[in-house]
């Protein structure tokens, strides 16, 4: 019974609440910063993109952006936080008069991304990217043995990753990389090359694990039934009505 009376006291002493005070103050006040320090069409901030659409917003705080006249960014797009977009191999470069790096609408980049354009990249409309995904069009070359690859003039070719693609967490997508539509790589996976539509890759150096077939349908089959849909009609309010009575009591 002491022991809790000197946590309660504890709790209520001026100290304790001073230390309230000042956790609520520190994290209304970051979220005032992630908000204020956002980039929009309407609140571009120091950055002055070729274009940025309506509804696109940069989360707070941003990776490394420059080349900012070469990028486009679609409509809608969601950039996360510590996103990193560059054209060009420098700043302050020269790129000419056409764009280098283009988001489509609706794309969704996850926290941590780097998408890297020092050639042409572009990402189709609706492709949405998990944390940490690393898009590139230069690599590194190592022709010569006696010289550290990191010396050596790299690579460069262009990437296009088609509309409606699904890059999981950790996937890197490597210079000349083609995606087709509705493309789904898997965690990790490491892609160079061509991939065909509508299709599953997964592994490093990835392959097609999975692939649609217009006769009959996913090959190999898919393991786990298709999610069923929400009834057209269905308010908010009847949704949330629905998860509790589906509660085990």
């Amino acid at each position: 019974m002491p022991k809790n009376r000197n946590t309660f006291s504890s709790l209520s002493s001026p100290a304790s609440w001073r230390r309230r005070l000042l956790s609520r103050a520190v994290h209304e006040g970051w979220r005032w910063i992630q908000k204020t320090g956002a980039v929009s069409a309407e609140r571009p901030g120091r950055l002055r993109f070729r274009r940025i659409g309506t509804g696109t917003r940069l989360a707070f705080p941003q990776g490394t952006v420059f080349g900012e006249p070469w990028i486009e960014l679609g409509e809608h797009c969601v950039i996360g936080e510590h996103v990193t977009l560059t054209a060009g191999m420098m700043p302050g470069l020269d790129l000419g008069p056409e764009t280098v790096l283009t988001l489509g609408n609706g794309v969704v980049l996850g926290r941590g991304s780097h998408v890297i354009a020092d050639t042409t990249v572009t990402i189709g409309a609706d492709t949405y990217c998990g944390p940490y995904v690393y898009i590139t069009s230069t690599n590194h070359s190592y022709d010569d043995p006696k010289v550290p690859v990191g010396k050596q003039w790299p690579r460069m070719e262009p990437v296009e990753i088609g509309p409606g693609c699904w890059l999981g967490t950790g996937a890197v997508i490597l210079p000349g990389a083609r995606l087709g539509r509705n493309v789904v790589v898997a965690a990790g996976a490491v892609v160079r090359g061509e991939v065909a539509d509508h299709a599953v890759v997964a592994g490093a150096p990835a392959r097609v694990v999975r692939s649609w077939d217009d006769e009959r349908g996913w090959q190999p089959p898919l393991r786990t039934p298709a999610p069923v849909p929400i009834p057209e009609g269905i308010t908010p309010e009847q949704l949330l009505a629905l998860g509790e009575l589906e509660r085990p009591s």
